[in-house]
């Protein structure tokens, strides 16, 4: 097994990729495919055997039966599983579209179809290979072998050192890595849930890690191998925190309280209402705001990568001020 350390476009963490290599669980997709839920190909056709686009069997021209295979390399084994083939005719409709004729999901597949010229799609997840195929009506027909030059990428991520993220504040989404004119990227896949086998044609991708909803962005660029799985673990300084305002250190905290969340730059990255309000911050120094009862109480505080904790704000009629007036003094 080969551990490579990719660089993050970030500030803040490293990329660690597993890619299988020679006898390894990744020497072939399609079992670790079998082991993780993946995402599968966005569209859903109808599944049809056959089709006769252009002409019936009735005027004397018959269908005739061709096979189907898909390879994640050039030399690998064919896909068992997860494909999703579509058969086009090439003469675009009224739409502009090329029509669908044949659709067919599971590992190779077998179509009877008329002599003439398509267009044949494999999908596997988001990677995919097309060619363009002609049936002569003479002759038996020749299997046609597409290759996918596919591999995969499943994400994680930790905060701090060792830090497990519940799955359900983490998410990836994967762009393509070259930038368009105006610096943004095609979007490949969004919403990406951790643990989860996303196959790609092979290729450099850029990924964006979100902890949480507020500041806790993590960016990089992965590499997709034909035939492997690439593991990646993202590692986010970031922290979860619950908001305080309590009468005394430890007590219980108060109703009501409207919290603003300052950068020590001044910029504001969360506004909340709520007794204990909970939010994940990205590595730095902030200040915590608590409006309550036309009064304001503030706090500095210190976010450490990975250190789960809460922040009180004391209330303090001393060191408060009427909202009118602005922040009060700040409490440690």
């Amino acid at each position: 097994m080969r551990i490579t350390a990719g660089q993050f476009l970030g500030v803040f963490t490293a990329l660690i990729f597993v890619a299988g290599g020679s006898g390894s669980r990744a020497q072939d997709l399609a079992d670790p495919f079998k082991s993780f839920p993946a995402i599968s190909s966005p569209q859903k056709m109808p599944k049809l055997n056959s089709f006769n686009p252009v002409v019936s069997e009735a005027e004397g021209i018959k269908a005739k039966d061709i096979r189907l295979e898909a390879l994640l390399t050039e030399k690998g084994k064919p896909v068992e599983q997860g494909l999703t083939w579509r058969v086009f005719n090439p003469i675009p409709g009224s739409d502009g579209k090329l029509p669908l004729l044949a659709t067919s999901e599971g590992g190779s597949a077998a179509f009877q179809l008329i002599p003439g010229e398509y267009f044949v799609n494999v999908a596997f997840g988001r990677a995919g290979a097309t060619r363009k195929i002609r049936i002569a009506e003479t002759g038996a027909v020749e299997k046609q072998v597409l290759v996918l030059d596919a591999g995969g990428v499943m994400l994680n991520a930790i905060s701090g050192s060792d830090v497990r993220i519940p799955p359900g504040e983490l998410s990836f989404s994967i762009f393509s890595a070259d930038e368009k004119e105006d610096g943004e990227r095609a979007l490949v896949v969004a919403d990406v849930k951790p643990g989860t086998v996303v196959r790609l044609n092979t290729g450099t991708y850029h990924v964006v890690s979100n902890y949480g909803s507020v500041n806790a962005v993590i960016r990089a660029d992965i590499q997709i191998e034909a035939g492997k799985l690439t593991e990646a673990t993202i590692q986010h300084r970031a922290a979860k925190l619950t908001l305080k305002l309590v009468s005394e250190p430890g007590g219980e905290a108060i109703a009501d309280t409207a919290w603003s969340i300052l950068t020590s730059s001044g910029d504001v990255v969360s506004e909340s209402v709520g007794a204990f309000p909970t939010l994940v911050l990205a590595e730095g120094g902030y200040t915590a705001i608590a409006r309550n009862k036309e009064k304001i109480f503030q706090r500095d505080f210190t976010v450490k990568a990975g250190v789960n904790t809460d922040v009180e704000v004391l209330l303090n009629d001393k060191g408060s001020q009427p909202a009118a007036n602005g922040a009060a003094a700040a409490q440690d």
